[in-house]
């Protein structure tokens, strides 16, 4: 997703930011988890979304 959420272009949906509150809010909409969850995947495996989705799948 784009650092600003008025920004025009192609987001970056390739990794998940944790320093955006929007991207916080959207992705822990999409896996269907806590913040605090998606903190603690992001801290796991970095902040790709594959290797998020996957460690949040196995644990």
């Amino acid at each position: 997703m784009a650092d600003n959420p008025k920004k025009t272009g192609e987001p970056d949906r390739s990794l998940v930011a944790m320093g955006q509150a929007h991207e916080v809010a959207y992705w822990t909409k999409r896996f269907g988890v806590s913040e605090a969850k998606l903190k603690k995947a992001v801290a796991a495996v970095g902040n790709s979304v594959a290797k998020v989705e996957a460690w949040l799948k196995a644990n």
